[in-house]
């Protein structure tokens, strides 16, 4: 009974050892450290400090680094998957990760200007939804300046390109992206009419603090 026991006790206190090292081996992200690394192989597709300037590649200028965490490491794990991204994400350790999320998230994103009269109705579905239709208001998540809960990884979507975001809802509406919690997003999207996405992206990527 005391030699199992003392066997029981060993391999726990082994265990226990091994989750603190490798809980140490991890330090708070470096945005030093996360901006080599974004200056020579993120730049090409997200731009310098990460605003990019093609609209079909997200910013990720003021991003909040749990969400940036959070997609990372998706792509690493195949919960999202894209043809850019996950080649590039695979290789990442994940101290390199939170690097990266610790640099971009510490930019400044660059803005962006809407269609007056598309963001007429994506104001009016930012705000208050479609009662009519069950789409809810996008600022019950990522609040009335569409700036995101970081802690709660709703990301920062203010200033995002218009195209981008349309491209996101749409992939979101199709189900060919998935990684959202609890299907959130793709419940919310099912919803919408490729008007109501065209409107709400342009409105988003007019917004500003």
């Amino acid at each position: 009974m005391m030699k199992t026991w003392l066997r029981t006790v060993s391999v726990a206190a082994v265990l226990a050892s091994g989750a603190v090292h490798a809980t140490d081996a991890l330090k708070p992200g470096d945005a030093e450290a996360g901006a080599q690394k974004a200056n020579t192989i993120c730049m090409a597709c997200h731009g310098p400090q990460g605003n990019s300037i093609v609209p079909l590649w997200p910013k990720l200028a003021g991003q909040h680094p749990e969400y940036i965490q959070k997609q990372l490491m998706d792509f690493k794990a195949g919960n999202r998957a894209n043809v850019q991204m996950t080649p590039m994400a695979m290789p990442l350790t994940d101290q390199e990760v939170l690097d990266l999320a610790a640099y971009f998230s510490t930019q400044t994103q660059s803005g962006g200007v809407a269609d007056p009269e598309l963001a007429k109705l994506g104001e009016k579905l930012y705000r208050a939804g479609n009662p009519k239709s069950g789409v809810p208001a996008c600022k019950g998540c990522h609040g009335p300046a569409g700036m995101g809960v970081g802690l709660a990884k709703f990301p920062r979507i203010a200033g995002q390109h218009a195209d981008y975001v349309k491209q996101t809802l749409e992939y979101f509406r199709q189900g060919e992206r998935a990684n959202d919690p609890n299907g959130m997003m793709r419940g919310v999207t099912s919803l919408m009419s490729e008007k109501e996405i065209a409107a709400v992206s342009q409105y988003i990527q007019g917004l500003s603090r």
